[in-house]
């Protein structure tokens, strides 16, 4: 089924969280490791902005259908960062934009050549640059989604569950119009599909892998998706990812979680 990206944009809208008991956090506070999950995440949906910027100077923008896709993305992700802060806000921890921009600052180089080397390969390898781009999207809310619901299933929290639940349900149609996307054009182009896996397989990771440390990613990822049941949702993901036209037999996911040494037990890849 095609995705309706008018309907899309007419019923794009924050995600709400004024109507939950946040009184319900001093009640039951969250644990320590988990308010350094949900940190990770606030950072990431902040950070959407980078990920549009760069979107920005390849070919992606030339489509009419991306271009406003894109847009309400980067505004429902914003306000997913809004309201992940509201909870960190709850339990004391501060989240503001001066800090995040600390954050870019200490990328460098890094942050401001990303935009560059964007431009550089999309325009060099054309229009099907827009398939592994819109296949690279997919990986990365596919693995959101997981995350936010993986959250709420540990925790088991009230207020916090119907949150996550609102953030992934948005979600969950970010997800529909990348994979529609992704399958469109990878099934047009054989070049797409040849471009894509390698993109994918060399160079895929973590959703914020690019703006945190080792450290932080094998603590956020290792909450959410150690042990036997973490590695069946990981597979799930690589499932959906390889199932797409030329990309049978991807494990990019479990690869990742591999790399970065989260034990999901003896049935998991070896690294």
């Amino acid at each position: 089924m095609a995705f309706d990206i008018d309907r899309f944009s007419e019923t794009s809208v924050p995600v709400t969280w004024t109507d939950l008991d946040f009184s319900e956090f001093e009640r039951t506070p969250l644990p320590e490791d988990s308010l350094r999950a949900l940190r990770y995440m606030c950072d990431v949906e902040y950070h959407t902005v980078c990920y549009l910027r760069d979107m920005l100077v390849t070919p992606s923008h030339e489509d009419e259908d991306v271009s406003a896709f894109m847009t309400m993305w980067n505004r429902e992700e914003f306000w997913h960062g809004e309201a992940l802060a509201a909870v960190l806000g709850a339990h004391g921890i501060t989240v503001d934009f001066d800090e995040l921009k600390a954050t870019r600052l200490k990328l460098g180089w890094k942050d401001r050549l990303d935009p560059v080397k964007q431009s550089l390969l999309g325009n060099l390898v054309g229009k099907d640059f827009i398939a592994t781009h819109m296949t690279w999207g997919a990986a990365n809310e596919l693995s959101a989604v997981a995350a936010y619901r993986r959250m709420a299933e540990l925790e088991q929290h009230p207020v916090l569950a119907v949150l996550l639940k609102r953030i992934a349900q948005q979600e969950t149609r970010h997800v529909a119009f990348y994979t529609t996307q992704a399958r469109m054009r990878l099934e047009r182009s054989k070049k797409a599909q040849v471009i894509t896996r390698f993109a994918l397989t060399k160079a895929w990771g973590p959703v914020g892998s690019t703006i945190s440390t080792s450290e932080e990613i094998t603590h956020v990822f290792g909450h959410l998706f150690s042990g036997a049941a973490g590695l069946t949702e990981v597979r799930k993901l690589d499932e959906k990812i390889s199932g797409m036209p030329g990309l049978a037999g991807l494990t990019i996911v479990e690869n990742a979680m591999l790399k970065y040494g989260i034990d999901m037990g003896d049935e998991a890849l070896v690294a």
